[in-house]
This record gives structure tokens, sequence and C-alpha cells, in this order.
């Protein structure tokens, strides 16, 4: 059992390592404890409305949907530590500034906008920065483990957060709550000041190099194992992850739940989140396409199921596998993209990735909105579920067609389905950088038997499960 904790746990013997997950999980606990007692709020202040809880949530991401790009090239040019520094910084003085202003009593929703959008213009500096300095905090043969507490950090931090939240509300008020998220969310700026900057792997940059953003964009359009995994957490990161806009509207309205309820259902979502993310840290290589897009029809089936959960034991029940696919789906994708790219376009393509993956949420949270406070709050759940759904056959269909494979299903003499290699001279090339595996050959010579493995040492097409 040792063995497996110090498996699951093997980037926390990196000093820097542990700093980083440290400030993250106290911070992250501050930022879903505020942004609980925040929806909360915006219901209070307008009347119990979907919409101006899709419009905050929008305003949000908004900067991350302008901002993304550039913070990415800064992040290929320049120091990611001192730049974290200063995000942080800016972050906690807004979220200060915004305690105070509702712990004054004069709070109103045009100034809960106006923090959502100075806080979101904090995140969008920050979050592709810390994606892309993981790589620097550990050796390559940890980043995966790395990838995946970081994953586990967050959802920690969305269980306690909410769930504390809830508490807090009943106990404090909305004032309370927000005054100790904010004391948590300063943490960072000093877990990054003790680090020790000898100790991070970086890679020279190259003299001359200006890190422009089109090249980064090139650099992706050229790579379809990039392009595929990006293309599919648009959709669904757009659509799909909208469950800050419509669980609050959920609890509330259809299950007419009070503010710790309401921390439950996401508590039960986080939950099967962090479950997603633990089932990624024994990762040691990049997972394979048809993981990533199986994950991905998963979390549509139950996202579709849970726009239909008669009550409120129901919905949380269903939140939990939910969450825990919406977690595996959106880390498989990260890592997918992050161990498959060049170390100088990192910062650039981790910006891309966050873009479509978070930027895109301005929309769909405005869209969640708008169709709850027209068509119910259920059916913009499962809607959300159908599209992602579909999304992912896209991506399936998309994948196959590249990899020249196909899905063979037989019935006798039992059911199964398998992958089928395109024959040598239409293979398409092995993804870059990608580990060799083993290929499944087809032996129709030898009678009875379906296949066998052995290793690959030459380029040919292989079906990666």
């Amino acid at each position: 059992m040792r063995a497996g904790l110090n498996s699951t746990f093997r980037s926390l013997q990196v000093p820097n390592y542990r700093l980083f997950a440290g400030g993250q999980l106290v911070k992250l606990i501050g930022v879903w404890m505020m942004f609980t007692a925040q929806d909360w709020l915006v219901l209070e202040l307008s009347d119990n409305s979907p919409g101006a809880l899709g419009t905050v949530t929008a305003l949000q991401f908004v900067p991350v949907m302008l901002l993304t790009l550039w913070s990415g090239r800064l992040a290929d040019r320049y120091d990611k530590r001192k730049l974290l520094i200063a995000a942080n910084a800016a972050f906690a003085v807004f979220a200060v500034a915004f305690a105070v202003l509702v712990a004054s009593g004069v709070v109103q929703l045009w100034h809960v906008f106006v923090f959502a959008l100075l806080l979101g213009i904090a995140n969008a500096v920050e979050t592709p920065v810390r994606q892309a300095f993981v790589s620097e905090l550990v050796e390559l043969r940890l980043l995966p483990n790395a990838l995946a507490l970081s994953a586990a950090t967050f959802n920690t931090a969305r269980i306690s957060g909410p769930a504390l939240a809830g508490v807090l509300l009943a106990v404090l008020s909305t004032p309370g709550v927000f005054l100790i998220s904010t004391a948590l969310a300063i943490a960072p700026v000093f877990t990054y000041v003790r680090m020790r900057p000898a100790d991070l792997i970086r890679t020279e940059r190259k003299k001359g190099a200006s890190a422009r953003v089109i090249d980064g964009l090139r650099y992706v359009g050229k790579r379809h194992d990039l392009l595929l995994p990006i293309c599919l957490m648009a959709a669904i990161g757009m659509i799909g992850f909208n469950f800050p806009v419509t669980l609050a509207a959920l609890a509330k309205i259809n299950f007419n739940a009070g503010p710790s309820s309401f921390g439950l259902l996401t508590t039960a979502l986080a939950i099967g989140s962090l479950g997603g993310a633990l089932a990624g840290t024994r990762r040691r290589s990049r997972p394979g396409a048809y993981k990533v897009i199986g994950a991905a029809l998963i979390f549509g089936g139950c996202e579709f199921a849970v726009g239909f959960a008669p009550n409120f034991v129901v919905a949380a029940l269903l939140l939990v596998p939910t969450g825990f696919f919406s977690i595996y789906l959106a880390q498989g994708a990260n890592h997918r993209v992050q161990m498959g790219v060049d170390p100088e376009y990192r910062g650039r393509v981790m910006a891309l990735y966050v873009l479509v993956f978070l930027g895109t949420t301005p929309i769909g949270a405005s869209l969640a909105g708008w169709w709850g406070e027209h068509y119910g709050v259920p059916s913009s759940i499962w809607a959300a579920g159908l599209v992602s759904f579909a999304a992912a056959v896209g991506a399936l269909i998309w994948q196959l067609r590249a990899s020249s494979e196909r899905i063979e299903v037989r019935v006798r003499p039992r059911l199964s389905v398998r992958l089928v290699p395109a024959p040598a001279e239409s293979a398409a090339e092995i993804d870059p950088g990608e580990a060799p595996r083993l290929a499944v050959r087809s032996e129709p010579s030898l009678p009875g038997v379906r296949g066998h493995a052995e290793p690959l040492n030459r380029p040919e097409p292989v079906a990666r499960v």
C-alpha cells in the first residue's frame, strides 16, 4: 500500500512542486468558497435570475478569451515564476477590494459584474503560465503525475471549498465567507517567492526567438494529434462544462434548496472529479486519442442523465460519475497536449488549450443562462450532454479517418469490438513523440486465432485504446 501511495504522490518529493501544490490548494479552496458565495449573492441580488448567473460567469471568462494567447506568448519569453507572482498578487488585490465591498453591505449587482471581470483578467494571465510552469517544476518522467496531482489539488479544493462555503453561508452569512476566502487566496504569492529558482528545469531559449502567437497556431495546425483534443475540448468546454451556472439555478429554482444544499450538489460533482484526477496519477506515458474520446462519450451520456434527474438526491448521485469523467476527459486531453508539444512552443500551445477550454465559457455560460431562463434549467443540462456526446462522436470519426483505422464489431462466437489498423501502404504517420506501443495484427492464415500483440519496431498504424 505504501508503494501505491508513493507512486500516486511521487511528484511531492520535489520541494518546488510541494510549494506549488500547497499554495494552489489553499488558494483554490478560497476561490471556490468565493465563487460559491458569489453565485448565491447574484441570485439574491437578481431575484433568482439564471441569466444574471450566466452573465457573471461570462464576464469571468471574457478576459480568458481576449488575453490568453498573449499570456502564452509571455510564458514563452519571460520568467514564468515572476509572471505568476505578479498575476496572483493582482488577483489578491481585486479579491480584497471585492470582499470589503460585500462586507460593507453596499454591494450591488453591477459591482459583482465589475469584479468578476477584474478577477477574470488576473486569471487570464495566470492560468496558461501556470499550466506551462508545471513542466519546469519536475522532470519529464514525473510530468504526468504532476499534472494529475494538480488536477487532484483543484478538485480537492472544489470539494472542500463549496462545502465549507455552504456551512459558512448559513453561519456567518455572505460577507463572512468573502472575507475568509480572500485571506486564503493570497497564499500562492508567498509560495512562489519561497521557491528555489536554481532547481527549476528550464529550456534554454533560442537567441532572437520572437515567440509569435501565429507561429504557435501554425505549429498546432500541422499536428493532428494536438489539434483533435484541442478541438474536442473547445466544443465540450463551451457547452458541456457550464455547471457553475446550471447547478446553482437547479438547486435553488428546481429543488428549492438552501445554500448548504447547493454546496452539496457542487461537492458531489467535485467528489467524482477528484476520483477522475486521482485515476490519472499513475499514468507514465502519453494517453492515446481513443482514451480521450471514450471519456468524452461517457461524460456526455452522464450529463444527459443529470438533466432528467427527478429530485435532489438522484441529481447528486448522477453528478459523481459526471464529475469523474469530466476531469478524466479534461486531464487526458491536457496530458495528450502537454506531453506531445515541443518545449519552445509549450506556453503558446497551452494558452491555446486554455483559450478553447475556458475562453469559450462566456459564450457557453450566456447560452446556458438564456436557455435555462426560457426553457428550464434541466433542459439546459441534458442539451449540453447531448452536444458533448455528439462532439465526441465527431472526434471519433475524425480520428478513424485520419488514422485510416476502422471499428469492427463481431457478434459470433461472442460479442467483441476492436479497432482494425489500415494496410501499411495507406497508414497515417504515428504521432510525433509517441512512445513505442503494441501493434494489433490480424492473422487470417491462422484459423481460430483473432490476432496477437507484438512489439512495434517500425512505423505502422496502431490503435491506441
